[in-house]
């Protein structure tokens, strides 16, 4: 079952990124999120009042809900978002790969669990794979665009790893996945709402088929489709065991990024992405991987 949960984690959201290039323009980007996730959350609750499953979820489990809403549902993916107008969509990927070494970061922060040297190891390999493949761009005299699109990368990184430890923590407390993703989604919605009324954005409404075809994409794939199994993963093996699945995510996006986007591949490329790949592999890939087949 563990494996299922990571291949199809992996496989959905390493295809995600190109859908994402897909919503930009036409629709503002905060719109676009909050369009992603009122569906999502639609969806989700439509799909477990159909199944006749409990929608109630107790008072103290709101707050966990509410975390998982800023963190994984909004920021995270406003970031992202911003992100790819600034750098290619398979380049955000290999950012988001960092996420491995951001959870052992935190792990040690907020938990007191010391990484070992292959910790250290792990992380010195994949954050030189990552600056090998912004390199090209960070050596352009108008360099400042790749600079703002890692910072945001960086940003929803956070967002996302401090996100895996609210819903381990969520999940420790007696509450399952199935009940805190929803009612996260609909303060996502809320918060995202918020601040499109701040912006004073206004809701377009979109046209375009591939629009269309990314937005739906994106919020039954790649949110509650990918979102319940990486959460059930984080809470059966944990945060850092569960970002395995992000060290596969650039191989796909990166694919992608190559026929849609015409991402070209130099040396340089390829050694970034084999040493981000090899650190997150050195740094979380155990002896004997824990599925439960």
């Amino acid at each position: 079952m563990n494996l299922a949960l990571y291949l199809s984690t992996t496989l959905i959201w390493g295809s995600t990124w190109i859908a994402i290039s897909w919503q930009l323009g036409e629709v503002p980007i905060e719109v676009s999120v909050l369009y992603r996730f009122a569906l999502a959350a639609l969806a989700l609750f439509a799909i477990l009042a159909a199944a006749r499953r409990p929608l109630h979820l107790p008072l103290a489990g709101h707050t966990y809900a509410l975390g998982l809403g800023v963190l994984l549902f909004s920021t995270n993916f406003l970031c992202f978002y911003h992100a790819t107008r600034f750098i290619p969509s398979g380049l955000s990927a290999v950012v988001f790969a960092s996420a491995s070494i951001v959870s052992g970061l935190l792990l040690w922060l907020l938990e007191q669990r010391r990484p070992s040297g292959r910790w250290a190891l792990g992380a010195l390999l994949g954050v030189s794979g990552t600056l090998l493949l912004f390199w090209p761009e960070l050596r352009q005299g108008d360099g400042q665009m790749p600079r703002l699109g890692l910072l945001l990368a960086c940003a929803g990184t956070l967002c996302f790893c401090l996100g895996n430890l609210v819903s381990a923590r969520g999940q420790r407390a007696g509450f399952t996945v199935l009940q805190l993703v929803p009612w996260g989604m609909l303060y996502g919605v809320g918060l995202l709402s918020l601040w499109v009324l701040v912006r004073g954005e206004t809701l377009t409404i979109p046209h375009g088929g591939r629009y269309l075809a990314g937005l739906i994409y994106l919020a039954l794939f790649g949110s509650v489709v990918a979102f319940c199994a990486y959460l059930t993963l984080v809470g059966r093996i944990g945060a850092a065991n569960a970002s395995y699945a992000t060290v596969l995510f650039p191989l796909v996006a990166l694919t992608l990024s190559t026929w849609f986007e015409g991402y070209h591949w130099t040396t340089t490329a390829w050694v970034g992405v084999t040493c981000s790949v090899l650190g997150n592999l050195i740094l979380f890939a155990p002896r004997r991987l824990p599925w439960r087949v």
